[in-house]
C-alpha cells in the first residue's frame, strides 16, 4: 500500500500518494495549473516553466510537473509572483513566434494563444531578433512551420515514445535551437511514416496536415466530374468535437447530411469496404493456415504501419496481408464496379475519402493503387476529420442544426464489424467473427471478442477453432502504437512469436486516435482517455446493430455475386490487393 503524503495547496489540505507531483496533486484537488511542454506519460521536462508554483521554503519557483510532493509541503499556485512569472514566460515565447494568428489553422484551438489571453500578455512586450525558418512542405501529408514552434518538444516525445521512430529532435543550440530531422533533412528524406501523432500533440500551428480542401471544392464545382465521398469508421465519433459536441459523440447522420450539402454526388460509407477487407483478408488467412503459408499474417489496413515495416523490417513484408486498406478498396470499387454499374468513365470520377489519418494522404500516392488503369489513382483526395470540419464551417453549414440523413445506396449498408475497424483490436475482432464461422461451419453466438478490446498497447488471445476437424488454438495479437509494433517485430525476428494472426495499428488506440482527428488540448488529454471514449462509442453502436458480421452484408454479397465472383478470386486480387516496397532507413 502506497504511503500517503499530506500537504496544502492554496490553503487546502489534501492527501496524495507518495511520488505524486505537485501538478498531479493540484489536479486531484480540482486546481488547474497551466502547462505547455508537459504531456502525461511521455513528456515531463519542466522546460517551459509555465507550470511554476511557489513552495514554502524553496529558494525559487519550481516546475510543478516534475516536483514531487513532500510531507507538510505548502504550495501556492496563483500568487502575484507566480502569475507574473508565467506571463513573462509566455511573452518571451511570443517574442520569437510568428503571430499571424488570424490565418493560422490552429487559431481558437492554440494552447499558446489561450494562455496568452488568460494571462493578459502583451505580444509585443519583448521585441527583438526573430528566427525565420522555411516551411517543410516536402511530404504529401504534413507541413512543419518552425516559425510557430515553441520548443516544447512534445512532437519529439510522441515520435520517440509512442512510435519508437525518433526522426525528429532538437537541432542547433541556444537561440537557434529548433526541431528538425537529422542534418536538417526534409521529412520526406527520412524514415517518417506520416502517422501525424506529432500534429496531435503540438500546442500551436507548428505542425499541420497538408490541406486539400480547395482541390476537393474545385472538383465538386467541375460539371465534368462525378465526385464520390466516403467516410472512415472513426470519423463519425470524432468529427462532432469540432462543433462543440462531447468527446466520442456519434454524429454519423449529421455528417452525411453535411457532406450532401457540400455538393458531393454520392455519399458512401467506407465501412462497406472494411467489410470487403474482412472477406479478402479472412480468406487469405484461412488459405495460409490450411496451405502452410507465411505466418503470422499481419494486417495491412494502417498506412503508417505499412510504411514503418517497409522502412524498418523490409525482410518481413511477406508476412503482411496483400489486401489494400479499406480506403484504397473503396476507391478501387468506385472506379471499377460502380463505374461499370453506372456507365461512368473512371477518368471522370473523383473519389474523396474522409479519414482520421494523415498517412492516408501518402497511401493514396503509393504504387499499385490504380485498379481502374494506369494513371487513375484509386483515391484522388484524402481529407482528415479536421479538414472536413473546416470545409463545413467555410461553407456556412450549421452542423448541429442538421437533420440526420443516411448514406447513399449501394455502398451505404455496412456491418458493425466494419464499424469497429476504428478501434485497436477492431480489425482482429471483425476478422474472427467471419473466420470462425467459415472454419467451424456453424454460427458464432457470442460476437464480442473482448480479449482484443481496450487501449492496452499489446493484447493477446487464444481462440480455439476446428480446422479440417482438428482443434487449433489460433493465437492472435492486436497491437497499437509503433513502439509496440517494434516489440512484436523483434519477437518475430528472434523466432519467439508463435502467433497466427496480428493486427497492427500505427496510432496508439487505433484510428479513433489518428493523426487527423480533432485535437484536444493537453489539459484534456492529460485528464481524459480520449481514445477510450471514442472507441467505446464504436463498440456501443456495433452492439446495437442487427448486422454485425462482414460476410452477411448484402452489399458485400452483391459485390461477389455480380462482380468479384468469390473472395480471393483473380479479379478480386487484381482490384483489391496490392504489393509493398522495401525502403531504406
Amino acid at each position: 500500500m502506497s504511503k500517503m503524503i499530506n500537504l496544502k495547496i492554496n490553503g487546502q489540505n489534501i492527501s496524495v500518494k507518495e511520488g505524486t507531483t505537485v501538478l498531479e496533486a493540484a489536479r486531484q484537488a480540482g486546481i488547474r495549473i497551466p502547462t505547455l511542454c508537459y504531456l502525461k506519460d511521455i513528456n515531463k521536462l519542466g522546460a517551459c516553466r509555465v507550470c511554476v508554483v511557489e513552495v514554502k521554503g524553496a529558494r525559487s519557483l519550481v516546475a510543478s510537473c516534475v516536483y514531487p510532493v513532500s510531507e507538510g509541503m505548502e504550495v501556492i499556485t496563483n500568487s502575484p509572483r507566480v502569475l507574473e512569472s508565467r506571463k513573462k514566460t509566455i511573452e518571451l515565447l511570443l517574442s520569437d513566434h510568428d503571430k499571424k494568428c488570424l490565418s493560422c489553422v490552429r487559431s481558437g484551438n492554440c494552447e499558446l494563444q489561450t494562455l496568452s489571453t488568460e494571462l493578459g500578455c502583451d505580444a509585443s512586450n519583448f521585441e527583438g531578433e526573430k528566427n525565420e525558418y522555411p516551411l517543410d512542405e516536402s511530404t504529401p501529408y504534413l507541413v512543419r512551420d518552425n516559425n510557430k514552434c515553441i520548443m516544447c518538444r512534445r512532437c519529439v516525445a510522441a515520435c520517440k515514445e509512442y512510435q519508437s521512430i525518433a526522426v525528429i529532435g532538437a537541432n542547433a543550440r541556444g537561440f537557434r535551437t529548433h526541431v528538425g530531422s537529422e542534418f536538417s533533412k526534409p521529412l520526406m528524406e527520412v524514415a517518417c511514416v506520416g502517422c501525424g501523432q506529432c500534429i496531435n500533440v503540438c500546442p500551436t500551428g507548428a505542425l499541420r496536415e497538408r490541406d486539400e480542401i480547395d482541390e476537393v471544392y474545385a472538383a465538386i464545382n467541375d460539371p465534368s466530374k462525378v465526385v464520390i465521398v466516403g467516410t472512415a469508421p472513426s470519423v463519425r465519433v470524432g468529427l462532432g468535437e469540432e462543433f462543440g459536441n462531447p468527446i466520442g459523440t456519434n454524429v454519423e447522420g449529421k455528417m452525411v447530411a453535411a457532406l450532401k450539402k457540400l455538393g458531393f454526388d454520392w455519399v458512401f460509407d467506407v465501412n462497406v469496404t472494411a467489410d470487403l477487407t474482412i472477406l479478402e483478408e479472412g480468406t487469405e488467412f484461412i488459405g495460409r493456415v490450411l496451405n502452410g503459408g507465411k505466418l503470422p499474417m499481419i494486417t495491412s489496413c494502417s498506412p503508417g504501419w505499412i510504411k514503418y515495416i517497409e522502412h524498418y523490417y523490409p525482410d518481413y513484408l511477406a508476412h503482411l496481408s496483400s489486401c489494400k486498406s479499406p480506403q484504397q478498396m473503396f476507391g478501387a470499387v468506385c472506379k471499377t464496379y460502380f463505374a461499370e454499374k453506372m456507365g461512368l468513365d473512371p477518368k471522370n470520377i473523383v473519389v474523396v475519402s474522409i479519414m482520421p489519418c494523415t498517412a492516408k494522404k501518402f497511401e493514396k500516392t503509393r504504387p499499385y493503387q490504380n485498379a481502374a488503369g494506369e494513371g487513375i489513382q484509386d483515391i484522388d483526395y484524402a481529407l482528415t476529420s479536421r479538414e472536413l470540419a473546416r470545409f463545413i464551417k467555410r461553407q456556412g453549414i450549421m452542423f448541429n442544426e442538421l437533420k440526420d440523413e443516411a448514406f447513399d445506396a449501394p455502398m451505404g449498408i455496412a456491418s458493425g464489424a466494419g464499424l469497429i475497424f476504428g478501434a485497436t483490436g477492431g480489425v482482429m475482432e471483425a476478422a474472427l467473427r467471419t473466420v470462425y464461422e467459415v472454419l467451424e461451419e456453424k454460427e458464432l453466438k457470442d460476437l464480442d471478442f473482448k480479449a482484443v478490446r481496450g487501449t492496452k498497447g499489446i493484447k493477446e488471445a487464444v481462440i480455439p477453432v476446428h480446422v479440417k476437424g482438428n482443434l487449433v488454438n489460433v493465437k492472435v495479437a492486436a497491437v497499437s502504437g509503433l513502439a509496440n509494433a517494434k516489440v512484436i517485430m523483434e519477437k518475430i525476428k528472434k523466432g519467439e512469436a508463435d502467433y497466427h494472426f496480428i493486427e497492427v495499428m500505427a496510432c496508439p488506440g487505433g484510428c479513433v486516435n489518428g493523426g487527423g482527428q480533432p485535437i484536444q488540448p493537453a489539459d484534456v488529454r492529460n485528464n481524459v482517455e480520449v481514445r477510450k471514449v471514442r472507441a467505446s462509442m464504436l463498440y456501443k453502436t456495433d452492439k446495437n446493430m442487427k448486422l454485425r458480421k462482414s460476410h452477411e452484408s448484402p452489399v458485400v454479397k452483391e459485390l461477389y455475386d455480380t462482380y468479384f465472383v468469390k473472395p480471393g478470386s483473380e479479379k478480386a486480387h487484381h482490384i483489391l490487393h496490392t504489393k509493398y516496397v522495401a525502403r531504406g532507413k
